[in-house]
């Protein structure tokens, strides 16, 4: 019987030659990445544990990312102390400046294909865009692999997406996403490897891969993985042999398979208070909003503001809603300054935000009041996550999210 890409990564970073579906595995961890919510509490665990020195302090990014720049001493102070672990044990910290949403960091310059690589945060599945074993972990989990670069998992059963046809016009990753989302009850695929292929996934950009697979987390998901490709190592910058093309054996075994078919597929919708109802846009057209958001880890690369641009340029945001634009990172933000795509934005009358996390997680700027909705590009719109128990989230695309912009309600991106 052969194996499934996670096996693969799996037995290849515990020494094995074939790992199976429910066994425990220490494998070793290629990159790790630790966030301003985490840090201190992790380094202060890190240190409990008696340990002197990091394993490698090369493979590990501290990003802020969730408070930046602090507004409050509290986080200020915290981040100090996140400088100051890193100092101490010679990691890599982005600094502000040159700074950006942790996951983002870890897909433009550091997670590489076939790797292990985990992050202290729900939404690190999102590597697994690049052929990566991606997850999140706890705090916990990050001390002892700073001690020891290792972790123990256990090995998920694999569940197989085969997506076929094109994606038709101002339809995108986001709406695949949200269609893979609401496929099944979530309780379907709790601790369940996600495989994604297909033509249609071949077809797609690595950003719009990184959408999928940031989403997975949505699940209940133990991991998402899209096998790299010639597109990826493009992506990358970097030869096809400088890292492991990891794909499944034809005989690997999923617990399950799911096939889509896009060609027909409408904008879709993922309405308050969970992810996975999800409507097609024609239900929820119409829907009053008061604000509007294009960013996080999920939308916020240089193809989503593009898109955005291409409905924002020569319109206005309607007067009742305003527009918060937040580039996923300092590298996204300078390319789309030099792009032209700021000037598109601001024209509009939106405002633009330094790279963060900002108000998605509902701890950085951006909140909504009590009353208010706002459509999103963001991963997640349980009761009270941008802001105020009594306000509601929709998730959309960015381009569903211009046109909303513009429009004052949810609207239809086809429509323009």
């Amino acid at each position: 019987m052969g194996l499934t890409a996670t096996e693969k990564i799996l037995a290849r970073a515990a020494g094995k030659p074939a790992v199976k579906p429910g066994e425990i595995v220490m494998p070793r961890v290629d990159r790790l990445l630790i966030n301003d919510l985490l840090g201190v509490i992790t380094f202060s665990q890190f240190e409990s544990l008696g340990a002197r020195t990091v394993w490698d302090p090369d493979r590990v990014l501290v990003a802020a990312d969730h408070r930046v720049p602090p507004a409050e001493v509290k986080w200020a102070e915290q981040q100090k102390k996140c400088r100051e672990y890193c100092k101490k044990y010679g990691i890599r910290f982005a600094e502000i400046g040159r700074h950006g949403i942790g996951h983002q960091l870890m897909v433009e310059d550091f997670t590489l294909p076939g790797e292990v690589s985990l992050g202290t945060d729900s939404h690190a599945t999102m590597y697994g865009g690049l052929g990566a074993l991606a997850c999140g972990v706890t705090s916990s989990d990050a001390a002892v692999i700073l001690a020891t670069g290792k972790i123990w998992l256990q090995v998920p059963p694999s569940v197989r997406f085969s997506v076929s046809g094109a994606l038709p016009r101002m339809v995108t990753a986001k709406d695949l996403a949200l269609t893979i989302v609401s496929a099944a009850p979530a309780e379907e695929f709790i601790y369940k490897a996600i495989e994604i292929g297909g033509d249609c996934i071949k077809n797609m950009s690595v950003a719009g891969r990184l959408v999928i697979c940031n989403m997975v987390a949505e699940m209940g998901a133990k991991n998402g993985i899209i096998p790299a490709d010639e597109k990826t190592f493009e992506y990358l910058n970097m030869p096809a042999d400088s890292a492991s093309m990891v794909t499944s054996d034809p005989d690997a075994a999923f617990e399950s398979s799911f096939e889509i078919v896009v060609s027909e597929m409408a904008p879709k919708v993922a309405c308050p208070h969970s992810v996975d109802n999800v409507k097609d846009i024609g239900e929820v057209k119409g829907t009053p909003i008061q604000q509007a958001f294009l960013g996080s880890c999920t939308n916020g690369r240089l193809e989503d503001l593009i898109e955005a641009a291409e409905i924002l340029k020569g319109k206005k945001v309607h007067p009742n809603v305003r527009l918060l634009v937040v580039p996923a990172s300092q590298r996204v933000f300078l390319e789309a300054t030099r792009m032209g795509l700021i000037e598109v934005f601001l024209d509009a009358g939106a405002a633009i935000m330094t790279p963060s996390c900002a108000s998605c997680a509902g701890s950085g700027p951006g909140v909504i009041a009590s009353g208010e909705a706002c459509i999103s590009t963001t991963n997640r719109n349980f009761e009270g996550r941008m802001g105020s128990p009594k306000s509601s989230v929709y998730l959309a695309s960015a381009y569903t999210v211009a046109a909303s912009a513009v429009a004052g309600v949810i609207e239809d991106p086809r429509a323009f």
